[in-house]
């Protein structure tokens, strides 16, 4: 029997229907996005399928979530994360009476500009990245610059088109940053352009959905990150403490935390107040995270893998970036690729791809690398590394040093 005390469809008024004063901006493309007469999918099903279709979600399935363990198959990784941020969004939406439809394409599109090797890699990036553009490096817009100019589907004329997504998901994708300390968490009204946010977490999403997700993101991994380290060993000598803080002396149930936070934000969530914990929720939300960067994040178990991370990364950074030459970049890519064949012969395949949509949508906003430009030639390296798998970029590195 359904508690009394939670609110079903407490926030149904601001769903994303048509019948929200910002439809018409959720549903809004960059341009209007082929039609069928055989179409049967709303907008946000539309979305979904280009993004379960689109190669950077598959290979998630590949890249770390947080430890590296290619070979084992009960360690998270990317692609496991999302599902578990689809599916308890999902259930939020649904009792909260918000549109499923887009908390599940927020969700499953939410982590798309994720590096290899998980936050680390992203470090790593960002590092490079800064030091020669100036700019930094962060998969929450990284992701949105994914579905916005890397990646291409074929349409029904064989033409490879970026994604186009709705403002909705786009959204979803830049504001979801779950690394959030504040309680209490309502849908930003402004229609802001995208491309201005300078920082993760700068704004909150623009609609209930993409305000479900953000949190269903950190309902997320708190729990199996601890389910992880506890198989791994790297717990061993804290379980007494998490114990405490959970308090439990018994088992640790990834579930069982999963559906205190679920059912505790269900209970206090209102439009007034937004997406709510209790305080006592709240700051076990709070002591759970602290436990975990402390113990988990940081332990000395994976600090070899995060240093080799940082080798492999800036390796295949700078044996790319040696391509360099200006406008004679064309000819010394050739003269390199007979020393790394398939490391400069892939990287190639990749510009020229983009050089090829250059050329035919003949659009500036769409230019992914100016070959006059060492900064933008800097960026499209760093782009098509965030692309790789965890298996492609050692595999790479490994190519660039062996004989």
């Amino acid at each position: 029997m359904m508690n009394e005390n939670i609110n079903l469809n407490a926030l149904k008024q601001g769903s994303a229907t048509p019948e929200n004063s910002k439809w018409k901006q959720m549903i809004a493309r960059k341009k209007p996005l082929y039609t069928a007469n055989t179409e049967i999918r709303s907008e946000f099903e539309r979305d979904y399928t280009r993004i379960i279709y689109s190669n950077a979600f598959k290979r998630m399935k590949h890249k770390t979530q947080v430890f590296f363990s290619p070979t084992n198959d009960h360690i998270c990784t990317r692609i496991e994360h999302v599902n578990y941020v689809e599916s308890i969004s999902y259930g939020l939406a649904k009792a909260l009476g918000l549109n499923i439809e887009l908390t599940k394409t927020i969700a499953i599109a939410h982590d798309l500009g994720h590096s290899p090797f998980g936050h680390a890699g992203e470090r790593v990036l960002n590092k490079i990245l800064l030091g020669k553009t100036g700019k930094n490096f962060w998969h929450e817009r990284n992701g949105m610059e994914f579905v916005d100019k890397i990646e291409l589907l074929e349409d029904i004329n064989k033409n490879k088109q970026n994604l186009n997504l709705t403002y909705a998901v786009r959204d979803g994708i830049i504001s979801h940053c779950g690394e959030i300390d504040e309680n209490c968490l309502k849908p930003r009204e402004e229609n802001i352009n995208l491309n201005n946010y300078k920082v993760p977490n700068q704004y909150s999403p623009y609609t209930w959905e993409g305000c479900v997700v953000k949190i269903s993101d950190k309902i997320s991994y708190l729990g199996r990150d601890i389910e992880d380290a506890i198989s791994l060993g790297i717990l061993d000598e804290k379980l007494k403490d998490l114990y405490k803080i959970l308090q439990s002396k018994e088992v640790i149930n990834n579930t069982v935390i999963i559906n205190h936070l679920i059912w505790d934000l269900c209970e206090n969530s209102t439009p007034e107040k937004g997406l709510c914990f209790s305080d006592e929720t709240f700051n076990l939300l709070k002591e759970i995270k602290d436990f975990n960067y402390k113990h988990i994040y940081t332990a000395r178990k994976i600090k070899p893998a995060i240093r080799y991370f940082s080798i492999v990364l800036n390796e295949i950074y700078f044996t790319l970036k040696s391509t360099y030459d200006g406008k004679n970049t064309a000819y010394k890519m050739r003269k390199l690729k007979k020393m790394y064949p398939e490391v400069v012969g892939n990287f190639q395949e990749w510009l020229e791809n983009y050089w090829n949509q250059q050329r035919k949508n003949d659009n500036q906003n769409d230019i992914i690398v100016n070959m006059d430009d060492e900064k933008s030639f800097s960026k499209a390296i760093i782009y098509y590394i965030s692309g790789m798998t965890d298996n492609f970029a050692i595999d790479t590195y490994n190519k660039i040093i062996g004989f």
